[in-house]
């Protein structure tokens, strides 16, 4: 290392001299060489989408009932296993789940809603409402009603409504608060501060299923439950939350998601149904489909309702014909075609979960529920005069209770987990060793091979430039532009978190320092940016076994291998400016030490802890939050992999 650090510093050493030596150059020409389009419209775009179809998994047919079983237990295993509950949150699927009973209030003339709360995981509480007849003798049905992206949370109308006539009709009816609304409405359970845990290795999706399980527990613990009848239904992320729990949990007897999911295929070619983080999670693609989870729903009983004219997500005309051939078959098998059920609502057609589509569950409830019963009629009940107010269905919370954030933050208390870079060199290069084996495991980068085609050129004072679209393997284009001194001491591939049309004074200071200058925009970033709802794509690549990290420092590090191999003597330097390229920068150059030999970083994290300090959120910076990153690296260790210059 001392001898490579000698080599790297000598050209720096030399730029004050070379600066007077060189031309000048003016930035304003540089300026129109950068903004210069080099990628199609919507290159990035499309190329994200076909990057994350190639990866989502298909549903194969099964050859017979029990070639299904064994295939439904061992997906039911590994989403589980492998996406729910890693981390730390192995340890919350086997807590004891506290249950605190509180107040009961007076419903109708012929029920009384209980309040309480419980723990979905330790020091994390969940408010909720039991609706519950007061007439109450033998075994009855039970409902989980789950909600979504609604403020009102639990005190919505509509979810109201849905539970009245539930238990009005003699069923156990639990309304539970959804992380992020209702009571539960705070910056710190903001759905996209869910990748803080992710950052941490721990699953930040485990909340989420935790609340839904935690639920039907207690539901199920009731001496009326009967554990033969058990529903669950919700609109939207409640929708969502529907086909998890019931696909997962084979307790569920019936479901009803109403308009929340559609198969990732669907999602990448309809930016509307993308979703947010929990329905996006990390490496659930490596595993299933939607429509796995929907055909993991037979042979019980299954109601899927879509809206015709959805002015949010999941519209029934592109939502719900893939979930239904990948499931009809498999209720075929069964003998049980009848269990699965669709429903398209068309008055009013929008995102609801109004009356037609409730009288729909209510028919269900009829088949399902209470076949035989000549009295059951799928009329909903009138019942608004009994609506509650927000505050009359407020649950009395601990004021400590955890979020998100706060979570994050605990695990992170003792990240990295692995010891500093020894002192001996011997053990010193061992350690470096693992040190990159653990990091490409962790952000998976991509290694390209580079087909160059150059895409036009220019010239400029004391300047050449050429253009390029470098192709990365058959997934990505990463735009370029070459800018060439007369005289070429270095080369300096250039990043910042704005694009490359931000550099151009750089580029200018660097040129007159005989400089050769790279300016690249990696996925994601300047004219590599997707246009609209970007992030909810990073995601899906997460989502799919990637990251979006490891993508982009796969393509930092395959430029750097192309300008090896294009300009052998000289050596490659890559100076990023903000803390999303530097982070970039140092993954690049820690996998990469023969292609990248030396960075210079400006603006960048001191630490990932940061991240977390500042209450960052995916939504604003994907790659950040790249899945057990902190459990295994912060910034300084990543230093300690390549050559960091001032």
């Amino acid at each position: 290392m001392p001898a490579m650090r000698k080599l790297i510093l000598l050209p720096v050493l030399l730029l004050p001299v070379l600066g007077v030596l060189g031309r000048p150059v003016a930035a304003e020409s540089i300026q129109q060489v950068l903004a210069a389009p080099i990628l199609e419209p919507e290159q990035s775009l499309e190329e994200v989408r076909r990057y994350c179809e190639q990866r989502v998994p298909r549903l194969a047919r099964p050859a017979s009932r029990e070639a299904w079983d064994q295939e439904a237990a061992r997906l039911r295993r590994e989403v589980l296993d492998r996406v729910v509950f890693r981390g730390e949150a192995a340890q919350w699927r086997t807590a004891k789940t506290r249950v605190e009973w509180l107040e009961t209030i007076e419903g109708g003339a012929d029920y009384q809603i209980r309040k309480l709360r419980y723990e979905a995981l330790p020091g994390l509480w969940i408010p909720a409402l039991l609706y519950q007849p007061k007439q109450l003798t033998g075994r009855v049905p039970v409902v989980l009603n789950v909600n979504g992206h609604d403020g009102a949370g639990k005190a919505a109308r509509y979810k109201q409504i849905r539970c009245i006539n539930q238990v009005r009709r003699g069923m156990l009816a639990l309304n539970v608060e959804w992380l992020g609304m209702g009571q539960l409405r705070s910056e710190n359970f903001q759905h996209y501060r869910m990748n803080q845990l992710d950052l941490c290795g721990t699953s930040g999706l485990a909340p989420f299923y935790l609340a839904m399980q935690r639920g039907l527990d207690l539901l199920l613990a009731h001496e009326n439950a009967d554990p033969e009848r058990v529903a669950v239904a919700g609109l939207s992320g409640g929708g969502w939350q529907t086909i998890v729990i019931s696909s997962l949990d084979t307790r569920v007897t019936l479901a009803n998601p109403v308009a929340g999911y559609s198969s990732y295929l669907t999602r990448a070619r309809y930016p509307s149904d993308l979703g947010d983080s929990e329905q996006t999670p990390t490496d659930l693609a490596t595993v299933v489909d939607y429509t796995h989870l929907t055909a993991m729903l037979a042979p019980r009983a299954a109601l899927l309702t879509f809206n015709q004219s959805d002015n949010c997500c999941f519209a029934a005309p592109h939502a719900l014909p893939p979930l239904w051939e990948a499931a009809a078959p498999v209720y075929a098998l069964y003998g049980r075609a009848e269990a699965l059920r669709s429903h398209i609502n068309h008055d009013p057609g929008t995102h609801n979960f109004e009356q037609d589509n409730r009288e729909a569950l209510y028919r269900m409830f009829g088949e399902h529920f209470a076949a035989g019963d000549e009295q059951f009629s799928a009329a909903e009940i009138e019942c608004s005069g009994e609506l509650k107010s927000a505050e009359q269905l407020r649950v009395e919370l601990p004021e400590d209770n955890l979020d998100f954030h706060q979570l994050a933050k605990r695990l992170a208390a003792s990240l990295p987990r692995h010891a500093e870079l020894p002192d001996d060199a011997a053990r010193a290069d061992a350690w470096r060793s693992d040190a990159r084996q653990r990091l490409q495991r962790i952000t998976r980068a991509g290694h390209y091979e580079v087909r160059a085609e150059q895409a036009g050129s220019a010239s400029g004072d004391g300047f050449q430039a050429s253009r390029w679209k470098l192709r990365m393997g058959d997934d990505w284009t990463v735009p370029a532009v070459v800018l060439e001194p007369e005289k070429v001491q270095t080369t300096v591939v250039l990043l910042d978190d704005a694009g490359r049309t931000a550099l151009n004074q750089r580029a200018a200071e660097l040129l007159q320092q005989n400089c050769r200058v790279v300016l690249v925009d990696p996925f994601y970033f300047g004219e590599s940016k997707i246009a609209g709802r970007d992030f909810l794509y990073a995601l899906l690549v997460s989502a799919v076994g990637e990251r979006p990290l490891g993508v982009q420092a796969g393509q930092v590090s395959a430029v750097a291998r192309w300008l090896k191999s294009r300009f052998a003597e000289q050596e490659v330097v890559v100076e990023s400016h903000g803390r999303r390229t530097s982070l970039i920068t140092l993954v690049a150059a820690g996998l990469e030490p023969a292609a990248i030999t030396g960075v210079r970083l400006h603006g960048a994290l001191d630490s990932l802890h940061q991240v977390l300090a500042q209450n960052g959120s995916v939504d604003k910076t994907p790659e950040l939050f790249c899945f057990g990153l902190l459990a295994e690296f912060d910034v300084p260790q990543l230093k300690r992999l390549t050559d960091v210059r001032p």
